[in-house]
């Protein structure tokens, strides 16, 4: 079809609507170079479609150069891009050079983004002119790469909100509390909200979820998004940013909107919102779709208005820096923190821990993390989890035995007193009746590995399972947690009867 689309382009038969459907051809394996081939020697006629009189015509043209990327394609593109008349056209052009190298052309684009800038549109022209604005902010960052802020701003105080499980925020409010006395508290809906005097804490605090930060002046805005804009913008936002890193403006944002509204029209509000704030901050807050430092996150409340919150990228959470290797059944590591802050009480110091489906051994290196364990034993099934644990563990910088074997096949010279697990679940082609045959079996085996009032933590998508196998095998449950009640998760700390 790219011969036949190619040739009847050469005919002047339907060359707009052929344009667009090479570009559909190019994005099969493979076609690129076929297409290549198919109209070498004659790449003029492409590039005088950039002169054709239908402005759609020029568009669907320069987007095929772009998509075809020969270098050679750029400077006619970008000739008809200086003389495009058509605002909904100029776009695209900026769109097809994002595939040509264009360091030789950088200083005129950025002067062409300040005269943009300084610009005051037309209402009618406002869309187009945002367009090509955030284009060219895209294809300078994308050339010019992005010079990344440092945060330094560890002793600073600040207005925070950890997300946490909605069933725990008090564990993590108490943890906080902890480890940062200065810290005032409250409890709120999606978690903990906090006025602190320094974040020396963040690395140490394991069972929030998500760190975002309130910006004074920035609490609330309404929805819409020139007044959004114009709110983020009279904040201290910048103020913020500034105190709490090193180096100069700019600084590289994206958005994230939370609503329930439909895609399309979240997107245009993104869209004109980044927009505005670039031109209202002078462009010390330039929008870009990749390596951004900060997030705004807009979400939409009860009232129709907007809650506004930041998070920073540039202040890395390495809680969990240690887990490099990961399996499709492994637990969220936040989860395996939280399943040990529930289970504390119960542990203890120096004790022999096993886990018989360690999987990528997060729940040994999280157990021993909270409370100092003394040998510690996973097992797994699979080879591969096994690997990857030995991998995770050495990252943690924590000796932790791995065994490749089946818990059912596994023998030890000593017994343990704790038994800690993400237990197996409903996955692929294991079906509930094989959850349950598991479960039954792992109960009447396991405390042949075990002392006298030894203890099992298990994190279980199966309570169900655990109560009807608990009791008949000699346990008893001693404390019961949901997790998360969408995915049917629990922590159950047993003990013998």
């Amino acid at each position: 079809m790219i011969r036949t689309y190619w040739n009847q382009i050469m005919e002047n038969q339907e060359v707009r609507q052929n344009l667009s459907r090479l570009r559909q051809e190019l994005k099969k394996d493979g076609n690129r170079a076929r297409m290549i081939h198919v109209i070498e020697g004659n790449e003029d006629r492409l590039a005088d479609l950039l002169n054709a009189e239908d402005a759609k015509t020029r568009k669907n043209a320069a987007l095929l150069m772009g998509d075809l990327g020969k270098q050679e394609f750029l400077q006619p593109v970008y000739n008809a891009y200086e003389k495009e008349q058509q605002r909904f056209a100029r776009s695209s052009y900026l769109t097809a050079m994002r595939n040509f190298d264009c360091k030789d052309h950088l200083e005129m684009l950025k002067a062409r983004l300040e005269v943009l800038s300084a610009e005051k549109p037309e209402t009618e022209n406002e869309k187009h002119m945002m367009e090509e604005m955030r284009e060219l902010t895209s294809l300078i960052v994308g050339t010019e790469g992005v010079s990344q802020h440092c945060f330094t701003g560890w002793d600073e105080s600040y207005d925070v909100i950890l997300l946490t499980n909605r069933n725990f925020a008090e564990v993590t409010k108490t943890e906080l509390e902890e480890l940062e006395p200065g810290a005032s508290t409250r409890i709120f809906g999606a978690g903990v909200r906090a006025k602190v005097e320094n974040l020396r804490w963040v690395r140490d605090l394991r069972t929030y979820q998500e760190l975002l930060f309130v910006i004074r002046g920035m609490a609330s805005c309404r929805m819409d998004a020139a007044k959004a804009a114009e709110t983020i913008v009279a904040s201290d936002f910048l103020n913020f940013l500034n105190r709490s890193h090193s180096g100069k403006e700019p600084y590289y944002f994206r958005v994230e909107f939370k609503s329930k509204r439909p895609l399309d029209e979240k997107s245009a509000f993104v869209k004109k919102l980044s927009g505005q704030i670039e031109k209202l901050s002078g462009r010390k807050l330039i929008n870009t779709t990749s390596n951004y430092e900060v997030e705004l996150r807009l979400i939409e409340n009860k009232e129709g208005n907007c809650n506004l919150l930041v998070k920073l990228f540039t202040l890395k959470d390495d809680r969990f820096s240690y887990r490099r290797e990961v399996i499709p059944m492994s637990i969220r590591p936040v989860n395996a923190a939280l399943t040990v802050a529930l289970a504390k009480e119960y542990m203890k110091k120096d004790a022999q821990v096993l886990d018989p489906f360690c999987g990528v051994g997060t729940m040994l290196i999280e157990r021993h993390k909270a409370v100092a364990a003394g040998s510690s034993y996973g097992l797994d099934i699979l080879e591969e989890a096994v690997d990857k644990a030995k991998i995770n563990s050495e990252a943690a910088h924590q000796v932790i035995h791995y065994i490749n074997r089946d818990f059912f096949r596994f023998t030890h010279e000593y017994l343990f007193d704790e038994v800690i697990t993400n237990m197996p679940f409903k996955m692929g082609r294991t079906t509930e009746d094989d959850i349950l045959e598991l479960y039954g079996h792992f109960f009447r085996s396991v405390k042949q590995y075990l002392k006298e009032n030894a203890t099992l933590i298990l994190y279980s998508h199966n309570r169900d399972h655990i109560r009807q196998m608990a009791g008949r095998n000699g346990f008893k449950v001693m404390k019961e947690c949901e997790i998360s009640k969408k995915e049917g998760t629990y922590v159950c700390v047993l003990g013998s009867v």
